[in-house]
């Protein structure tokens, strides 16, 4: 694998003396460079770039030699506003008084909680900020560093006892401060404050989850300390930081194996770092960068479907080049020129064949069409006979396949711009998918759809379908394009020369794939699917011509066929299916009655089987075709009832066995509901485990159930 780097040729450090107030106590007087708390502080970093260099050592004079200012934007303001620190500055410190409102603290007071107060202010801002630019918290790229930052400033919120959500309210008074320079901020106010406290009882919910996780394991820990592998697991499942970790132990008298840690996170490095390699190894093959340096593949897929004349340039197998491929073997093929488009953009690559030019035969199928580098096309093939570097073809798109993705791809643009439209500008794409047989789009929005919102969309879709206009494609200049209202895709890469596709008054967008040339080639479009795939993304999936008839006709036949079942017409079938649902709703409250009658009857038979231990009233009793929520409460009745009590219930099932423990409170700090739930269950071949009060437990031997449960009276008498 190839690569270069950039040489830095030089740098400048333009530092600044806020002077001795800034020093620590005695060093006042300290000369630069020391510092001595910060009195000498960097404002400027200057990096001049000017050559590329390759493996070789060989350094070739960059075609536009730039400089990266690292200007720190907080740093001038805090210099110009004669402040000592950057949270001193107007761009934050009327976020950090807020914040203190909001905390019920004044800034200055305590040192931990100003701490806290400079995090939040940083944080909700940058949140703020992401938000309005279509940025939704996740697990992965942006999304995750948005979602880490903002559970940054929550856990320091927490940490000095704010419980409740507030980030919300920061972000809409960010919006307010900001708005003289940024006044598109007060658009999406509502939006952000909504995505904002949306995460912020995610976290808490997530939290609840860590701490009973952390719970367990420290009441599983030995030799006072928490292994480090555990800790790990609690990060990076649960989210819970490392020093929330330790401010919890201390409460359990433990210590965290820092070391073991350590190296679990090292560990993870290391398989990131294998799969990054692993990855970039998969995307740049050495031979395709050799290839891409001679010649690039031209393509005419925009103005044919096939091209007569294809020359073979190159052969590769197992990243390799040969010189020819025999009948039933597979191999990446590269053409001079092709009517294949590569998969790119969220449209997949062309199938297809290659015939002989010479003798018109079938040579071989194309299975997959993709990019092997930037302008290099590759052609993957199963060879029908045999194939050589040089050989002259003709290269056939499959035309139906073709033509059904490029009225999949248009609809996504059309789908794009309609969202836009009925849910607000904030809308921008996070993916897509268009293949022949459907389109998929994700989007940035914090709600699920409703039905009426659909409908919308959906109409405004077909309305241009209707209206049959062209679909026009032409190229420009990147500024040129994206000043004339075109939508770029954010962390995209484009070129300085740009496709721009568009429908006359309704879309336009940056696009390199393939389109209809009116937008009634479409022939309809309708909405399949629309749910969420991760906090603030949406998706929607949708079929377009043919597929959609298909998708009616379905429709129509299931409709005829409910109507025949229910005996109802189908204009009447709503109102029937109602009538259905209610009266099943009837027969389930009386379900439920007969079953706390039964319950009734259990509790009295099981009442004289209690046994009395050391004082306490103790059952430990099998209650088949019970489930666990009706043997919670018949076990919360019996321990109401008898006030100090130990009680034990079982139910088997087919192959299981669910057991629910419930103990007193005057009983637990020697009977452990969530101990002896997972004892007995333990000893039937399950787990399980609980609050001290009450817990459930699982397991799979019901032949020893009986036997097991005669021995609970035994473990309980020795627990007390």
């Amino acid at each position: 694998m190839r690569s270069s780097a950039v040489l830095v040729v030089y740098k400048i450090h333009i530092n600044y003396d806020l002077g001795p107030e800034a020093s620590e106590p005695g060093h006042e007087n300290e000369e630069f460079p020391s510092d001595c708390g910060g009195r000498y502080i960097e404002i400027w970093n200057l990096v001049f770039m000017q050559f590329n260099r390759d493996l070789n050592g060989v350094l070739t004079p960059l075609p536009r030699p730039s400089i990266d200012t690292g200007m720190g934007l907080e740093r001038i303001a805090a210099v110009l506003q004669g402040k000592l620190s950057n949270f001193d500055c107007d761009l934050l410190a009327p976020i950090i008084r807020r914040a203190a409102e909001i905390f019920g603290t004044a800034y200055g007071e305590d040192p931990r909680t100003d701490v806290a107060l400079r995090i939040v202010a940083d944080h909700s801002r940058a949140a703020a900020f992401l938000i309005h630019d279509g940025v939704a918290p996740s697990n992965e790229g942006r999304g995750y560093v948005l979602r880490k930052i903002m559970r940054r400033a929550l856990r320091h919120a927490r940490m000095r006892g704010v419980q409740e959500p507030f980030l919300y309210q920061l972000t809409g008074f960010v919006a307010e401060l900001m708005q003289p320079a940024y006044p598109e901020l007060m658009e999406s106010v509502q939006r952000v404050a909504r995505v904002v406290k949306d995460e912020e009882h995610r976290y808490q919910t997530t939290y609840q989850v860590a701490e009973k996780v952390f719970h367990d394991e420290a009441r599983a820990a030995t030799g006072g300390v928490l292994p480090g592998a555990v800790a790990f697991k609690l990060y990076d499942t649960f989210g819970l930081a490392l020093d929330e970790q330790e401010e919890m132990a201390r409460e359990y008298g433990l210590l965290i194996d820092r070391q073991g840690f350590e190296r679990e996170m090292e560990r993870q490095r290391e398989r990131a770092r294998a799969s990054w390699k692993g990855a970039q190894a998969g995307q740049i093959v050495p031979v395709y960068q050799d290839l891409a340096e001679k010649r690039r593949t031209k393509f005419v897929g925009y103005e044919m479907l096939e091209d007569p004349s294809c020359r073979v340039v190159a052969l590769v197998a197992d990243q390799k080049l040969i010189d020819a491929v025999e009948p039933g073997q597979r191999a990446d093929l590269i053409l001079d020129e092709t009517p294949f488009y590569a998969e790119a953009g969220g449209q997949v690559g062309d199938k297809g064949n290659l015939y002989s030019a010479e003798t018109g035969r079938l040579v071989a199928r194309v299975e997959n069409t993709y990019p092997a580098i930037a302008g290099l096309t590759a052609h993957r093939i199963l060879a029908v006979e045999r194939i050589r570097t040089g050989d002259v073809v003709r290269a056939e798109v499959d035309r139906a396949a073709r033509l059904a993705t490029m009225r999949n791809h248009t609809a996504t643009h059309l789908l794009h711009a309609s969202l836009r439209m009925v849910l607000g500008p904030h809308v921008k794409q996070a993916g897509s998918v268009v293949e022949p047989s459907r389109l998929r789009f994700d989007f940035t929005h914090y709600a699920a759809m409703d039905q009426a919102e659909l409908e919308e969309v959906e109409r405004l879709i077909n309305e241009q379908i209707l209206r049959n206009a062209e679909v026009q494609t032409e190229l420009m200049e990147l500024e040129q394009a994206v000043s004339g209202g075109a939508t770029a895709l954010f962390g995209e890469k484009y070129g300085d020369v740009v496709r721009v596709v568009s429908v006359p008054g309704f879309s336009k967008e940056l696009c390199g794939g393939t389109h209809v040339r009116r937008t009634g080639d479409i022939g309809l479009c309708k909405i399949s699917a629309e749910g969420s795939i991760s906090a603030g993304v949406r998706r929607i999936e949708a079929v377009t011509g043919e597929n959609a008839l298909r998708r009616f006709q379905q429709a129509v036949q299931t409709l005829g066929r409910v109507s025949q079942l229910l005996k109802t017409p189908e204009a009447e079938l709503a109102d029937h299916l109602e009538k259905l649902l209610a009266e099943q709703k009837a027969l389930e409250r009386q379900i439920e009655v007969l079953k706390a009658k039964a319950a009734q009857v259990q509790l009295s038979e099981l009442e004289p089987r209690a046994r009395t231990l050391k004082g306490v009233k103790v059952l430990a009793g099998r209650v088949d075709g019970l489930d666990r929520q009706q043997m919670r409460s018949l076990a919360d009745a019996l321990r109401n009832k008898w006030k100090t009590a130990v009680v034990v219930l079982a139910s088997a099932q087919d192959s299981s066995v669910a057991i629910v423990s419930a103990v007193t409170k005057d009983l637990t700090a020697k009977v452990h509901a969530g101990k002896l739930a997972g004892w007995l269950a333990q000893n039937l071949g399950g787990k399980g485990g609980g609050r001290p009060d009450l817990a459930e437990a699982g397991a799979k031997d019901v032949a020893r159930l009986d036997s097991a449960l005669e021995s609970v009276y035994a473990q309980v008498e020795e627990m007390l």
